[in-house]
């Protein structure tokens, strides 16, 4: 027969409290181990969206700059053909009919949204569930 490794040994002499006080401990251990690293991940991804945003903002705000700027130059060069006023009609419909469009298309998606139609099917299932529990007692 093979002598016992240190590990055997120590289990033959230590009691089971004692075993399963080391597993909750170690099982503890774990825990905070994983959720100290899950609150780092977080942080981590946190941090990069939070930049991410930003310069998806400011990218907004330079876009609306850059769609500001071209319109007041199509008012400018209107105006050398139909005067400064008519000009500014004209870039005012441009703008009327693309947000009229943008209106329309949104509001035909938003149409669509059925809100969360699995999960409202599902709790229309649980009285079921529980009327037939109580007529099967």
């Amino acid at each position: 027969m093979t002598d016992p490794t240190p590990s055997e040994q120590r289990a033959a002499t230590t009691s089971l409290g004692e075993l399963v006080g080391e597993v909750t401990r170690d099982m503890s251990t774990l825990m905070r181990q994983e959720l100290a690293l899950a609150k780092a991940e977080l942080k981590d991804s946190a941090s990069k969206s939070a930049k991410a945003g930003g310069l998806l903002g400011a990218a907004g705000y330079a876009g609306g700059m850059v769609v500001l700027f071209l319109s007041l130059a199509l008012w400018a060069a209107l105006a050398t053909l139909i005067g400064w006023g008519w000009s500014g009609l004209v870039v005012a419909a441009l703008w009327a009919v693309f947000a009229a469009v943008l209106y329309a298309t949104g509001r035909s998606e938003l149409g669509k949204v059925q809100g969360a139609p699995q999960t409202a099917a599902t709790l229309q299932e649980i009285p079921d569930a529980f009327t037939r529990n109580e007529e099967n007692r």
